[in-house]
């Protein structure tokens, strides 16, 4: 679970450096509705992503144990990669999809090799 906690600390880092430390709030704004990114959401989500790429590699290594990390590395790849898209739309100036981004990142740069590594 050490991969867990890095990962969380990794997405609150950017998200501390970008809003508090440079002064940017990272914001989406959906029609006429503005939601503010804080520091809550950031946790929560790197927590749920962190959660669901430690369950799926716990599934893996009990069903397919020879290629679990092989498989579980292409997937989380493919999940990263994915949840770039969102940054393609509209309702977030160039701040926001940067911290986000990076936000990203971080939390898989943590992750992948983290529990890839695990025993």
């Amino acid at each position: 679970m050490a991969a867990t906690a890095l990962a969380v600390l990794a997405a609150v880092l950017v998200w501390l450096v970008a809003d508090p430390l440079l002064g940017h709030r990272p914001r989406v704004v959906d029609g006429e509705e503005t939601l503010d990114i804080t520091a809550g959401p950031v946790v929560f989500v790197a927590l749920l992503a962190s959660l669901a790429g430690w369950g799926l590699l716990a599934v893996l290594e009990r069903f397919v144990a020879a290629r679990a990390r092989t498989v579980w590395i292409s997937a989380a790849g493919a999940v990263l990669a994915v949840s770039f898209l969102p940054f393609l739309g509209d309702g977030m100036d160039g701040g926001t999809r940067l911290t986000l981004a990076l936000t990203h990142l971080a939390v898989g740069a943590v992750l992948i090799p983290g529990l890839a590594a695990r025993r």
